[in-house]
């Protein structure tokens, strides 16, 4: 194993790496570090603590070790932010138990994702991570039946794919309902990520669930290996580009994981390289120790490409979220997805094409008896967008 192996940091930002020396320092830092806090821009230290969201953890930790050149400002913005967060995740977690319970009422199984379970398991405390929504899993066949419950419950419908071919069954993940009296987003799933990805089924998830501590009737949350798998995957497909994904990782990573299962469960997916991304990425970034076992994971020519592709989104603040997203960012981002995959999802991609999008409807409106038809249409109706598109553009 060739354990000389560092990644090149020194492109990223001087604020972002006395970040990441406060989130990893257990309340002392070296000279160095401490050199590198007197000039920076505390402005963009804002910046980037909001856009990666570890203001809680900033907050916390500034605030215990009383750094004397921290400008009081900062601090009491950070406060500001901390307990703007507290106040939210209480919110969720109220909002969380309601939900569950109406689902569990109605006869339907869910699994809360992130959220308020998310924080409580991994750092003791629903204000240490944010969270803007809440993320719920329930079978896919009882979509209909959480729609209506939803919807009883004041909820609207503001985020779908579009279900006019049944491609939006594997291709999405997800619904997101919005309550407005409460400000409250919801994203049902039916699945964990996108396809067209192997997964394990819902009825496997459900049988390693874990019940949540935080609430007085029944909240359910991801197994230790499940959750990590999911955690793992879903920071490898938004490119790393949040730090609180990577510190997520680092609390995951100390809780006593079953090496052997998990890395059974990575192969049998064939994410394998995923999850050695996300080990070296917070071992070398959140100096994160890792047992032997998961370690070795990391020696290897892809898990180290794809953990240097990943500084491509830290050194530059990059937000997928926010469209529209920068045309060299999405032409990145593309080409990193794709290096994510395995081999055969790669080939089941690649096959997806051949199946209809709801673009192709756009295109040309079939009845529903005829349309069979945009499978052999596809080619030419993909075509005829892509003339139209270079004669605007000219």
């Amino acid at each position: 194993m060739n354990n000389d192996f560092q990644l090149d940091l020194s492109q990223l930002p001087q604020e972002l790496r006395v970040m990441l020396s406060l989130l990893t320092c257990d309340g002392h830092l070296s000279p160095l570090e401490q050199a590198r806090m007197v000039n920076i821009d505390w402005d963009l230290f804002m910046k980037l603590a909001m856009h990666h969201r570890v203001y809680p953890d900033l907050y916390r930790k500034m605030k215990m070790m009383k750094v004397p050149w921290v400008p009081s400002h900062v601090l009491d913005a950070l406060r500001k932010h901390y307990q703007k967060n507290a106040f939210q995740m209480l919110h969720l977690s109220a909002e969380m138990e309601l939900l569950s319970k109406e689902m569990a009422g109605g006869g339907i199984p869910s699994i809360v994702l992130k959220g308020p379970v998310l924080a409580a398991d991994l750092y003791g405390d629903v204000s240490l991570r944010t969270s803007r929504d809440l993320d719920i899993l329930v079978p896919f066949q009882d979509l209909d039946r959480v729609d209506g419950l939803l919807r009883r419950m004041h909820y609207e419908k503001i985020e779908c794919p579009l279900m006019v071919l049944g491609d939006w069954k594997w291709r999405h993940h997800h619904i997101t309902y919005f309550h407005a009296g409460k400000q409250a987003t919801v994203e049902i799933h039916w699945r964990l990520g996108p396809g067209p990805a192997k997964e394990p089924s819902f009825q496997e998830l459900w049988e390693r669930k874990r019940l949540s501590s935080i609430t007085s009737s029944p909240v359910y949350y991801l197994g230790k290996e499940d959750l990590f798998a999911f955690l793992a995957i879903h920071g490898s497909r938004h490119g790393w580009s949040r730090l609180r994904w990577l510190v997520d990782m680092d609390q995951m990573v100390k809780q006593k994981l079953d090496a052997a299962e998990l890395i059974q469960a990575f192969h049998r997916y064939g994410n394998l390289h995923i999850a050695a991304q996300a080990l070296l990425l917070t071992s070398q970034l959140l100096r994160t120790s890792l047992p032997p076992e998961l370690y070795a994971l990391t020696d290897g020519k892809r898990p180290r490409q794809l953990a240097k592709d990943a500084l491509f989104y830290l050194r530059q603040m990059v937000n997928l979220h926010t469209d529209p997203v920068p045309v060299d960012v999405s032409i990145y981002h593309k080409r990193h997805l794709f290096s994510l995959m395995s081999t055969s999802n790669k080939v089941w991609f690649i096959l997806s094409f051949m199946y209809p999008y709801p673009e192709d409807v756009e295109t040309l409106a079939l009845p529903k008896f005829a349309q069979f038809l945009y499978f052999p249409l596809r080619p030419f109706l993909w075509a005829w967008r892509r003339t139209r598109k270079q004669t605007v553009t000219t």
